[in-house]
């Protein structure tokens, strides 16, 4: 598994595999479109341009599409960071690898030092992963926001903040 910066040939990855069930407990929704798809992730590549955002695909062994990884507000204090991985690659390790490559990346290159890190109540898998850096970061647990999306999801957000030891 590795990470590289996103590139648009992943688009028709990054569109189908953000499927329903990937973003059953995120805020965001499946795309509508390619054209939606293409017009966020190119929102984000201009975030990068600027030092704002980080947005990487993750690959696996045979360099096919696996998930992404990504930090948002890098000019803050806490920036945010998310990963998530298809549904065929789940429960691989590629989501701890590739969150710690990115939060390295973020220390060595950028000096951060505190990162905020949410997920719903209900996916174990994203709440088994914020445990597996205990060890590195210091985990400050934040409020739960309870919320419903413009598309009705009900979502039980929990906040965390990653503080490096």
């Amino acid at each position: 598994m590795r990470i590289e910066k996103f590139d648009m040939k992943y688009l028709k990855d990054y569109f189908e595999e953000m499927n329903g069930e990937i973003t059953k407990y995120q805020w965001p929704d499946p795309f509508e479109s390619m054209d939606d798809a293409r017009a966020l992730l190119q929102d984000f590549l201009d975030e990068m341009e600027k030092n704002e955002t980080l947005v990487y695909s993750i690959l696996d062994d045979d360099d096919s599409f696996a998930g992404s990884v990504e930090l948002h507000g890098l000019s803050r204090d806490c920036p945010e960071v998310g990963v998530w991985i298809t549904e065929a690659n789940q429960r691989k390790g590629y989501a701890y690898a590739a969150l710690k490559e990115l939060l390295d990346i973020a220390k060595n290159s950028f000096g951060k030092e505190a990162f905020f890190y949410e997920a719903d109540i209900r996916n174990e898998g994203s709440t088994k992963l914020l445990h597996k850096f205990s060890d590195e970061y210091e985990i400050i647990t934040q409020g739960l926001e309870e919320l419903t999306t413009d598309s009705g999801k009900e979502l039980q957000l929990q906040g965390y903040v990653l503080k490096a030891k």
